[in-house]
């Protein structure tokens, strides 16, 4: 009976420790994690910034943002940021080719709690107005 008390406090413990530490981490919360550009025009880039605010207990900080193409181009706060304080994630989309819809995406990975984040940006590309 012993044992069994002396491990149950250990499992306990354990669990307990293991969540204080998951508990203290960073985290993001994003204003949007989805941005409709509408129709935009072939040839002609588009930008968007995704703000975002470090929700969580430890510096944020962002190690990659990875577009799904190379029309899309994601630049971000590379600073850590403390509890409370915010950045951007600018997202610029240089429409060529077709005019059709678009869903684009950008992963971002990071140290939070919730170390891979995807966001989107989408529309449709129109052609150019000729005069």
């Amino acid at each position: 009976m012993k044992k069994i008390f002396i491990l149950f406090a250990f499992v306990m413990g354990f669990g307990l420790v293991a969540n204080a530490q998951t508990a203290a981490k960073a985290e993001f919360k994003f204003e949007a994690e989805t941005h409709d550009f509408g129709k935009i025009t072939v040839n002609k880039p588009v930008t968007y910034d995704f703000k975002y605010t470090n929700v969580g207990e430890e510096p944020l900080i962002i190690t990659k943002a990875e577009a799904s193409c190379g029309c899309t181009v994601p630049k971000y706060t590379t600073v850590p940021l403390k509890k409370g304080e915010s950045g951007t994630i600018s997202v610029t989309f240089s429409a060529a080719g077709a005019p059709q819809p678009f869903t684009k995406t950008v992963t971002v990975t990071s140290n939070a709690k919730t170390p891979i984040k995807v966001l989107y940006i989408k529309g449709e590309t129109v052609a150019s107005a000729t005069k």
